[in-house]
């Protein structure tokens, strides 16, 4: 099944007009849900440590031998805190689950690890850039986590165990997030991609005139989505580099191939951004370009009538001794005289390079 993506340019994208926004398809696999999850208070969730995972009503009291429990909460819902308590989570821990604004980081706390990462906004009527945290606190057989919002990502997960393909460690869960994660941007960054080459396209073919808020819309998202990915990817390279036992090596192996598919998509965004700026700084110069030469044409005009005007204002005095005042053909001779002048005038400004 293919999904659109869609990235806003200009004006907000409608259910009944999309001449706003640029769609990219993106292919949604087996790896990859066409739904965001749904947002209960509490989800609970055992993974056995061989693929399979079954869902549980509340916590379990004592965490599995083999395989771990996944615990995801609500941050907005009054008895989250009271539950975070409950699994026995420090206050200091508890606090970075269910700060207001967040940024991607890893922080070692004890036994475990706090870990806030960011995935694209891809719920229906939102902005991509708009992301969407989880943060997730890691232990050797338990994973708690805290959103706010509905993160198809997380959806991947939860389908993969439902299919038999789910986590087998804490360790092996953060990877595929990770990568889940870096699998939902890249399409947004692809759509940011084939939106400066259209600009491109358009400046080349010389229909860039309406184009400078198209591209500072693109610019925003490109900076947006390079403010998170950037600190993910520092956040999952110190996750690789911490000494925890129960991370296994192929598991740090696999952090790095996410820290570097974040890190590419970080690049790419740069490069958005600076081919946006590149198409910016052509559309000023053009823009600067004919606005030079109108006010050359204007100052070769006014050249040009200059002494003609001086000349007509003199003939038009009301004194005496003009010259061919009484005489009949005198206005015509005059008017030869200025037609003359100026048509010397604009052969001098030819022959000094000015073409109009």
């Amino acid at each position: 099944m293919v999904k659109p993506y869609t990235i806003r340019t200009g004006t907000k994208a409608c259910d009944n007009c999309r001449c706003a926004a640029q769609t990219v398809p993106m292919t949604n696999d087996s790896p990859f849900t066409d739904s965001p999850p749904d947002l209960p208070e509490m989800l609970v969730l055992r993974f056995d440590g061989s693929g399979g995972m079954q869902r549980l009503d509340q916590p379990a009291e004592r965490t599995p031998a083999s395989g771990f429990d996944w615990v995801h909460l609500r941050r907005d819902a009054p008895a989250t805190h009271g539950r975070l308590l409950a699994l026995g989570i420090d206050e200091v821990v508890i606090h970075a689950l269910t700060a207001q604004e967040t940024r991607p980081r890893c922080t070692v706390h004890g036994n475990g690890v706090v870990l806030v990462l960011r995935g694209v906004n891809l719920n229906p009527g939102a902005d991509p850039e708009d992301m969407i945290s989880v943060r997730l606190w890691l232990e050797e057989h338990r994973v708690v986590g805290v959103w706010m919002r509905p993160l198809y990502a997380v959806g991947d997960l939860i389908a993969a165990g439902e299919r038999g393909q789910g986590a087998l460690t804490p360790g092996d869960f953060v990877t595929k997030l990770a990568l889940r994660l870096a699998d939902r941007a890249e399409p947004a960054v692809a759509a940011l991609n084939e939106v400066v080459d259209d600009l491109e396209t358009e400046l080349d073919t010389g229909e860039g005139v309406h184009m400078r808020r198209r591209l500072s819309d693109t610019r925003r998202q490109a900076i947006m989505l390079r403010r998170y990915l950037v600190p993910q990817r520092d956040a999952l390279t110190t996750l690789e580099i911490e000494d925890l036992p129960w991370l296994a090596h192929t598991e740090r192996m696999r952090l790095r191939e996410a820290a570097e598919r974040v890190s590419r998509l970080g690049e790419e965004l740069d490069a958005i951004r600076d081919r946006a700026q590149v198409v910016q700084d052509q559309i000023m110069d053009r823009r600067s370009e004919v606005m030079n030469r109108q006010m050359l044409l204007l100052s070769v005009v006014a050249a040009i009538f200059l002494p003609l005007g001086l000349l007509s204002g003199m003939l038009g005095m009301n004194v005496g001794g003009v010259p061919g005042a009484d005489l009949p053909a005198a206005f015509w001779i005059v008017t030869a005289l200025m037609a003359a002048i100026g048509v010397g005038l604009w052969g001098v400004f030819r022959w000094m390079g000015f073409r109009g």
